[in-house]
């Protein structure tokens, strides 16, 4: 039959049986029925993520193309900066977010090994890794509650003739105090890298102007990984509005090439045979310069022709948590004796990742979520609680060399033992978020120490 046909006219006929393939074997029922499992995060996708990815892959460009453009032009005006990088994780791009405050062309405000990055304890660990790695030196400070984010009045005993740059996260989307920490940075010029990883499409108000997470520090990260706000499978994206950050973030991605030409492309400079770098040979070709000892992270181009479908159902997405967010935490105000719920930071408008509860005394953290669990609502922990505890901290920790830690961590250690998670995802139904607190309050009630 194909042979009958025109690329385009086949194209288009194998996109509808796509379409068609989705709505008879992927497009589910809405309907939650009690005792149904209700996951913490969940993919929400339609037949338009399928087509776009069978789409590039008829094309078998594989790697980053006409999608990854398309997508790095629109994921960085949503943000509201001028560059964007998509890279094959959140982590990756964590790591290339650090890895770029440490090129020699940033002069001396160039990262060296023995600089301090600050940062808290709670979190993620591959907000941390990448300057561990690289031997610079991380300096933990405490969280709030029920923000969950960055203790500010910690900065400047924080601060030292080494810190270079301020790198942490918003967590579960909720954004960490920004007009302090970015008053904080410009006034001692110190970098700012919002790890935006779980809190796409959150706002914030900085001096009167409402802006997204990730735009206000000098990069921002982002996760595409499955239970996050849109998803390519694995994906991240690194953003930026300077450019030569953005020059070095592209150069570290790309293998630590020199050569700004994208994929399949030469000479777009026009002297790709006729200049002189570092000590090679008069005319090297530039497509084989290195200007920094870099990496290959690149996504392809199938990735991101799912997320460009993604993206466009992201502002409905973060209504969605927000909506979700807001019905949960009504549903448990009668158990607030209990527990401690969660909070806006001051002037923000959070797109929320996740739900975060605190314990209160007389309520064993553990037994809840056991109970809950046990009744089919899956919860998660403020991903490695105090890193400093975890088996990878062991050498360290056993040294005490290679980080400095500000104040106790009491607040972190707290979160560390009493608090836990549930999930607000888009996919999320009002019968869901009423059955989950259902099983919230009956868990608390049924676990409490008179």
């Amino acid at each position: 039959m194909l042979e009958n046909m025109t690329e385009k006219e086949a194209r288009e006929e194998i996109l509808s049986m796509v379409e068609q393939y989705y709505k008879v074997f992927h497009e589910k029922k809405k309907d939650y029925k009690e005792g149904d499992r209700i996951a913490y995060a969940s993919r929400v996708y339609d037949q338009e993520e399928m087509r776009n990815l069978v789409d590039s892959a008829l094309e078998f460009w594989l790697t980053s193309g006409r999608y990854t453009e398309q997508f790095e032009k629109e994921l960085a005006e949503y943000i509201g900066v001028r560059f964007c990088s998509v890279v094959n994780s959140g982590s990756s791009a964590n790591l290339l977010a650090f890895m770029a405050l440490t090129s020699p062309l940033l002069g001396d405000r160039r990262v060296e090994r023995g600089d301090e990055i600050i940062t808290v304890a709670a979190g993620f660990p591959t907000t941390v890794t990448p300057y561990l790695q690289y031997g610079a030196v991380p300096v933990f400070l405490d969280l709030t509650i029920p923000q969950y984010n960055i203790d500010v009045s910690q900065l400047e005993a924080a601060l030292s003739e080494r810190t270079k740059a301020v790198m942490i996260a918003h967590t579960l989307g909720n954004p960490f105090d920004l007009k302090a920490v970015r008053e904080f940075c410009d006034r001692h010029r110190l970098w700012l890298v919002e790890d935006n990883c779980d809190a796409l499409g959150s706002e914030y108000c900085l001096n009167g102007e409402w802006k997204k997470t990730g735009s206000i520090g000098d990069i921002g990260t982002s996760s595409f990984y499955p239970p996050h706000h849109m998803t390519m499978g694995e994906g991240g994206a690194v953003y930026t509005d300077n450019p030569l950050l953005h020059k070095i973030i592209r150069s570290l991605r790309d293998w630590g090439r020199d050569c700004m030409c994208p994929s399949g492309q030469d000479n777009l400079c026009g002297h790709r045979f006729d200049r002189q770098y570092g000590e090679l040979p008069l005319g090297y070709d530039h497509k084989y310069v290195y200007s920094h000892f870099g990496y290959n992270l690149k996504a392809t181009d199938m990735q991101a022709a799912i997320g460009c479908a993604q993206l466009k159902k992201l502002p409905y997405f973060v209504e969605r948590r927000r909506e979700n967010f807001a019905r949960l935490r009504e549903k448990l105000v009668d158990a607030e004796e209990q527990l401690i719920l969660p909070e806006a930071c001051p002037d923000s408008d959070p797109s929320w990742f996740g739900f975060l509860i605190t314990c209160k005394e007389g309520v064993n953290k553990n037994d809840v979520v056991q109970y809950l669990e046990d009744h089919g609502v899956q919860t998660r922990m403020l991903f490695a609680g105090n890193l400093l505890k975890q088996p990878c901290f062991d050498e360290l920790r056993q040294t005490k060399s290679g980080y400095r830690v500000v104040g106790s961590l009491e607040r972190t250690d707290r979160i560390m033992e009493r608090s836990f998670w549930v999930g607000v995802y888009p996919g999320m139904t009002d019968g869901m978020i009423d059955h989950m607190a259902k099983m919230i309050v009956e868990a608390v009630r049924i676990r409490s120490v008179p």
